[in-house]
């Protein structure tokens, strides 16, 4: 009874996975099809010949290759400064001692249920009165710091014993050369599921890039296939291959970090 369970759950794991892994084998296939062959009555699994056209359409007419640096410096720009300082802030709400810690923690934490949509027009008055208006760091500042993020690292730093610290302190090491040389080695798999959320949602981001770059050289890759897609389409072969390009980064990104990233959230949660 028990191996007729443990097939049946096999089974159904396998076809769910066959099912949800479909949809992107498609948009690759699609994406080296001849034009219009992605339309076709019953359509194609798989192209008749591969076709590279619209790869090449992409980067040479289509000015893709702007738009693919531009998300690579904001998601790069964004995650290094989310992992700068909300480690800093969640080791010093894990370890420092200051007067009224956990309240001001605790309303930090609360600010967590205002929507994301509230905040984006007085952070929008407040960068254009900045002057950053359509940079790169219209999108990396208002993402250098979250509540979320020094959640995450604090409870995470929880875990590290006091007994540590103390002893490197007894050794002369100062506050930056413990954050420096103690918590960030011990807190990697946390930072490396931080800098997966912080990447993965700043490279996917649609609405605020495009709210904030009013220039279309300075569009990420999903506000430029947004534009694509409306511009070609009937090109469903052209807007697959735009949609690989903007999806393979973040997918290589997850795959290679995928140990540490489940080593965090597994390790992630401590009960003070």
């Amino acid at each position: 009874m028990y191996k007729i369970k443990k097939i049946i759950i096999i089974t159904i794991a396998l076809v769910v996975a066959v099912l949800t892994f479909l949809p992107f084998l498609w948009m690759i296939s699609a994406s080296f099809m001849a034009t219009g062959e992605a339309n076709k009555f019953p359509p194609s699994l798989f192209p008749n010949k591969i076709d590279f056209s619209h790869y090449q359409i992409l980067f040479s007419r289509l000015n893709l290759t702007r738009y693919l640096i531009n998300s690579i410096i904001i998601s790069l720009g964004a995650t290094f400064f989310s992992l700068s300082l909300n480690s800093m802030g969640g080791y010093a709400f894990a370890k420092f001692r200051f007067q009224n810690k956990n309240k001001l923690f605790k309303f930090l934490l609360s600010s967590m249920i205002i929507p994301g949509q509230v905040t984006m027009l007085p952070v929008f008055l407040l960068l254009k009165n900045l002057g950053l208006i359509n940079t790169y760091w219209a999108i990396i500042v208002p993402g250098m710091a979250s509540i979320f993020g020094i959640f995450l690292i604090r409870q995470y730093a929880l875990s590290i014993p006091d007994s540590l610290i103390e002893a490197a302190k007894m050794d002369g090491a100062t506050e930056f050369q413990i954050y420096y040389k103690i918590i960030l080695p011990l807190c990697k798999p946390i930072l490396v599921t931080l800098g997966l959320f912080t990447f993965m949602g700043t490279w996917n981001d649609f609405l605020w890039p495009l709210i904030v770059m009013t220039d279309a050289n300075m569009y990420t890759l999903p506000v430029a296939l947004a534009n694509l897609s409306s511009e070609h389409v009937q090109d469903t072969e052209l807007l697959m291959a735009g949609s690989l390009i903007t999806i393979l980064p973040v997918l290589i990104v997850f795959l290679a970090l995928q140990k540490y990233y489940i080593k965090g959230i597994m390790l992630g949660s401590v009960k003070e």
